[in-house]
This record gives C-alpha cells, structure tokens and sequence, in this order.
C-alpha cells in the first residue's frame, strides 16, 4: 500500500471520527474491587495467586450499561470505549478461549456485550479497548520483563518459544470481538514497549484479520506508537498497523499532531477525570466541569477528539463526583455543541481571549478571559456578517467603537450598549460567540 492510499482510506474511515470529537472511555475490571488503580497489580507486584481473591469476589449487581450510555449521551460524548481486557487479563467478554472471564464470575453475565447494546440503543458509536499484555497468561513474558507484577521472580520464568502460543491466543480473542458483537466502530489496542512493538505482535497480520472482518473499524496507533522512525503514523512511510489515529496519553499536544511531512494526523488525547483510570476510592481530585470544557475546545482547535475517561466501581457504578461533571458539560455542549461537533482549527492565530473553532463560513469565539472594553478580533475587519451568542441566539454588536479607532485591520464585538464598556462574561466558563463570516474576494 503507498502512503497516499493509506491517508485516502484513513482518512475517509476517521471522518465520523473527527466530526463527533467527544468520547467516553471507561475502565473497569477486576481492580475496582482493590480501589488502588489498573496497575495495582504492577505496582503492588500481586500474583496470580494473590489476585484469584477478586476473581472470587466479582459481583457487580449495580452494573447497568443503561444508565451510563444515558450520562455520556446527556454529556453530549458522540462514542464511547470499554475495556473488554486490561492488562490483568480479566475479560468482560465471553470468550471461548479463556475461562478468566465475567462470566465465570458471581456475575454471570457478558458484560461487553450488555454495554454495547445499552450503548448502540442510544444512538452512540462503540468501541473495545483490548490490552496487548497479558499478566494472566502463563505464557506472556513474565520474569524479566519491564513491568510484569512477577518481574522479578525467578519461579516465572517461561518456556523458550512459548510467546507464540500467547499471539496465537491474543490474535483469537481479537478475533471473537470483531466477529460475536456486530459492528465496532473502533479498536483500542493497549500497548507496545521495548521490544514488543509492530511485528512482535504480529502486527500485519492482525491488522489483515481487522480489514477483512470490519474493514470500516478504525484503530489507534500503539501495535507500534514508537514516534517518527519504524513506520508509525508519524513517519513519512507509515506500515499497514501504523493506526487510523495518534493517541497521546494525559497530556494535550502543544501544538496538535502531525506526522514529518507536516500533514494533520487524525488524533484523541485520552484524559482522565480525576488522576487515575481504574477507580482508585481514594483519588477524589477530579478535574471540573470548565477544565473538561476549556480542554475539549482546545483539542478540537487543534484539530483533535478528547476520550475522557471514567472509572465505575466494584458494584458497577461510575461515582457521583464523574456524574456530576458530566451532567455539568453537557449542559454546557446542548447550548454550544456546534461549535465542537463537525468543528476543527481556524486559519487564524489563537487569540489571547481563548480559542477559536470553525465550521464552513462559521467561525466560533471561545472566550474564556473577560475583555476591557470591546472584544478584539484579530484581522477580521469587513469579515463579520453576523455575530450572535451561540448558548442562545441573541444579538452580539459587532462595533468599532472610538477606543478602537487604531486598530483597522480588526474588528470588535461586545455583548451589550454602549460598546466601549467592560461586560462581563455570560457564561465564564466557555462563552461562545457564533461568527458567520464573509466571503474573501478573489
């Protein structure tokens, strides 16, 4: 495939990708019922044996899918990720591969499948999130490696060869998602390091058995997220597994993403909501309804989605603080959500007052600082039509007024008369004002 073929098609699978712009991602497993994080068991070096006491113990009888396609619906998230299997090798699924599974829990049930009807149901594009590790396999690389829990624990050592039997069973599974639960819209692999990256995996072939059962399905970037060189999405000569979308992690991209030719990669920063990603009870610093806001405007003025992550608790409930961060964006976006969805960059520089998003001939200011005096736009003198206040349609004066006489090449706006005073923000989160623009000549 040449790199112009695997941008076509890229591109034309991520368009719905980069319309919808805000996801859900939620992690869940086995390690809601310790409380500490996913990594407890990497961090706390638990072993298998150890772990089997929340195998035992897993009854989720709060899980109702439902209720969360209803909250991040009503938060204005457009799709949504699960985790069918972290890295403890606990499956939310019912595989026949395995019988380290929900439904060889307490629980009894297909809690994947459960969560992409209720999903599906609500109108809300799926996607699986399928760790590339596995610390429950017997033969996944333990004694030795970077960051097994049985790192360091000589009885751990594995069989030479026996890697290959792992890829068979990984491969499998991956294969038993894209063919027992309908159509996915995304596949969220989880992740490579050292040397196990691209073909370790055996990378092109997974990604053969993607292209043939759901070709539409599109992938993220970490069978290989090594940067610029080997052929990933950033480089000039990516591989076939090199991914549909970039996926920086807790961190939003200084100045968006591309790859060395400079051309807009199609990219999701994933961001939790307090600091952890498996619920962890005593993390109660969770971000606030005006950071997730203020955030989500810049990815989408980077040309970027944001999957912001929740993390439900051992009965099957996501907690309350989330809720109500939740609830509290999507009041915000059923007010101002055109101007995230179908949105991207402007061709214009960030203004000190905020951001800037467009759609077409729409043009839409973010404010997040109050101005002294009228609102300046840079370079858009003679370019406004029409200028209203998107959270509800009313009137925005586009003025010059005659503390602004300097300044020809730019036009003004204020939200009240007369137009050189000082108003406040009507919405000090995120106002929005809608821009509808002139036509350049020529």
């Amino acid at each position: 495939m040449t790199t112009q073929s695997y941008i076509e098609q890229r591109t034309e699978r991520t368009r719905w990708f980069l319309h919808d712009r805000f996801g859900m991602f939620i992690h869940w497993g086995l390690y809601a019922i310790p409380a500490r994080g996913e990594w407890v068991r990497n961090a706390e070096r638990i072993s298998n044996e150890d772990y089997q006491a929340y195998f035992d113990g897993f009854n989720p009888d709060r899980y109702d899918p439902k209720s969360w396609a209803k909250a991040a619906k009503a938060a204005g998230m457009k799709y949504a990720v699960l985790t069918a299997k972290h890295h403890d090798g606990f499956c939310l699924f019912d595989s026949a591969l395995t019988e380290y599974k929900s439904t060889r829990t307490k629980a009894g049930r297909d809690l994947v499948r459960e969560f992409l009807d209720a999903f599906r149901a609500e109108g809300l594009k799926v996607g699986l999130y399928y760790s590339l590790l596995d610390w429950h396999h017997p033969d996944y690389p333990a004694y030795g490696d970077r960051i097994h829990p049985m790192r360091d624990n000589e009885a751990y050592k594995r069989e030479p060869g026996g890697f290959d039997r792992y890829l068979d069973y990984m491969h499998g599974q991956v294969r038993e998602l894209l063919t027992n639960y309908g159509k996915l819209d995304i596949m969220w692999f989880d992740f490579s390091y050292g040397e196990l990256r691209g073909e370790a995996w055996r990378a092109s072939e997974l990604m053969e058995t993607i292209r043939a059962v759901q070709p539409h399905l599109i992938v993220d970037n970490r069978l290989d997220a090594s940067g610029e060189e080997g052929g990933s999405i950033y480089s000039d000569n990516p591989t076939p597994y090199a991914g549909d979308f970039a996926s920086p992690e807790q961190i939003i991209p200084p100045r968006g993403v591309t790859d060395q030719a400079g051309r807009s990669i199609p990219w999701e920063a994933c961001i939790t909501l307090n600091n952890n990603w498996g619920y962890s009870a005593a993390d109660q610093v969770y971000k606030s309804a005006k950071t997730v806001i203020r955030k989500l405007v810049e990815c989408v003025s980077k040309n970027g989605n944001l999957l912001l992550n929740v993390g439900p608790d051992a009965k099957g409930e996501i907690p309350q603080p989330s809720l109500d961060v939740l609830e509290e964006v999507g009041r915000w976006m059923r007010r101002n959500g055109d101007s995230i969805y179908g949105c991207g960059p402007a061709d214009l520089p960030k203004p000190e007052w905020g951001r800037y998003t467009q759609s077409g001939g729409k043009l839409y200011a973010h404010l997040f600082e109050e101005s002294i005096g009228p609102v300046n736009l840079a370079g858009l003198a003679g370019r406004i039509k029409q200028a209203r206040l998107l959270a509800d349609g009313s009137e925005v004066f586009v003025t010059r007024p005659w503390n602004a006489a300097l300044y020809e090449q730019d036009a003004f706006f204020n939200f009240a008369r007369p137009e050189h005073f000082t108003y406040p923000l009507p919405d000090e989160r995120n106002t929005v004002v809608e821009l509808t623009l002139a036509e350049e000549d020529g």
